[in-house]
């Protein structure tokens, strides 16, 4: 029998243990959430769990086989829409995308929550509000009651809360609900939001044993009085039935050919069509001025790198201002997996100016060389106490301020011999197709040079 007929009874893991602290309202949303996923039997290769940070964002270790994927703060719902258009859009769209967080990570998010109800993409939100930031200390958040005393509102919060699901009613969103934690039907609502076709968001409202109960007082009974008091209401608050969903509608908005014309023109797949003598993993830093295609030319080094078999990564930093300054971009490529991406001690150097040359000595890139480190410098530039082997080339002269790290990269590619010249050559044509044989044939010139210099 296979995985699909059996019946499933728990999507969480053999022998669960919660890490939440004793009496937390996690640890039943949880449960609640498994209760909801049996309810259905989903196949777990068709569910994915994207959490937050957080108490709450300890759930992904809790569930078995379905996928997990854990974001920065707040950011939770912006990731699950991505995954979900490029499900619903790209490919089948039988995958249904949960978010679990906490009024941090609500709030801090707020806008992703507010976008994802305009578009009504087909994705669920669970709001795990124990009304305070449990994680950081109990301090009062948007969602903290009025007058309900935490670490940072001793006297009592002054400040009106936030109606989380008035926000997302507002916004348009299909199916929005409010329960309690030790609701019994709370497993019924989760499993109504997740087949709901559209936006769907649950607020469960829980206690925190720690901060909410020890400063604020709030037990179970007192979540009700809560609720009471700022005339909420419990239950399914929202179901519309006259949203279609976003990628229905998207699909709707273009017809076939287009569509089919748009997805091939976005498949950016590198085929491979050269292959590469390349033996070991190597790190090849660019470093140079932002606005001169630094990062462009470290793409293009990846590609012809794919495109000859091997694995390849690449990693940019540049200035918030991203047209001055400094443009810095690394590169591995190996000939197997790439499970780290940071460059400690780099194999290939390219620096095009003052820019990247203060960059990198700053970073410590520069000191990690060693003595096996191939520098290829610009001619206008000086290096001190510097390992490794320098090559000073008229990088910006040759091929002007924005193709000088391009230049660089072809100069490293035909000089190494690690990728074969043809795969950069098709790339350069490709980017530079007017320019392309000036570039070819000025770093042909140039390599020739370094190599007759050095025979000689």
């Amino acid at each position: 029998m296979s995985m699909q007929e059996k019946l499933i009874e728990t999507y969480l893991i053999d022998g669960v243990k919660f890490p939440f602290c004793k009496g937390c309202g996690h640890t039943h949303s949880v449960r609640y959430l498994d209760k909801a996923l049996t309810l259905l039997q989903r196949h777990p290769s068709k569910v994915n769990l994207v959490s937050d940070i957080g108490c709450i964002g300890l759930v992904d270790a809790l569930f078995s086989d379905i996928h997990t994927v854990h974001t920065t703060h707040g950011r939770s719902t912006a990731f699950a829409t991505g995954i979900e258009l490029a499900d619903s859009i790209l490919y089948d769209s039988d995958l249904k995308t949960i978010v679990i967080l906490g009024d941090g990570g609500a709030t801090i998010g707020l806008l992703h929550i507010v976008q994802a109800a305009l578009l009504n993409v087909d994705i669920t939100v669970i709001v795990c509000n124990n009304y305070l930031y449990g994680m950081t200390g109990g301090q009062h958040s948007s969602f903290t009651p009025f007058e309900m005393v935490t670490t940072t509102t001793p006297s009592g919060s002054i400040v009106p809360p936030m109606d989380v699901c008035k926000v997302a009613e507002s916004c348009e969103g299909g199916f929005i609900a409010r329960v309690l934690a030790t609701d019994k039907n709370l497993h019924e609502i989760l499993a109504q939001a997740i087949e709901y076709p559209g936006f769907a968001m649950v607020e469960i409202l829980e206690m925190c044993p720690e901060y909410g109960l020890k400063y604020g007082g709030v037990d179970g009974k007192k979540l009700k009085e809560i609720v009471d008091r700022e005339n909420k209401e419990l239950g399914v608050l929202v179901h519309r039935k006259d949203r279609e969903e976003f990628s229905s509608l998207y699909k709707k908005s273009i017809d076939k050919n287009s569509f089919d014309a748009i997805l091939k023109k976005s498949d950016k797949t590198i085929q491979q069509e050269f292959t590469s003598s390349l033996e070991k993993e190597i790190g090849v830093v660019i470093a140079g001025t932002a606005g001169e295609r630094v990062q462009l030319s470290s793409y293009i080094l990846l590609q012809a790198a794919i495109g000859s078999g091997l694995h390849a990564t690449q990693k940019n930093d540049n200035p918030v201002t991203q047209g001055s300054g400094f443009s810095l971009s690394e590169v591995i490529i190996s000939p197997r997996d790439i499970y780290y991406t940071g460059i400690e001690i780099p194999q290939y150097v390219v620096i095009t100016s003052a820019d990247g040359l203060r960059e990198i000595t700053a970073n410590g890139l520069l000191s990690g060389c060693s003595d096996e480190t191939f520098l290829l410098v610009d001619s206008s530039l000086h290096l001190e106490n510097v390992k490794g082997k320098i090559v000073h080339v008229p990088l910006r002269q040759t091929f002007g301020p924005d193709r000088a790290a391009v230049g660089g990269i072809g100069i490293f590619i035909w000089a190494s011999g690690i990728i074969p010249r043809e795969s950069f050559e098709r790339e350069i044509k490709i980017k530079f197709p007017k320019e392309a044989e000036k570039i070819i044939g000025s770093v042909y010139q140039l390599t020739n040079q370094i190599i007759f210099s050095e025979n000689a």
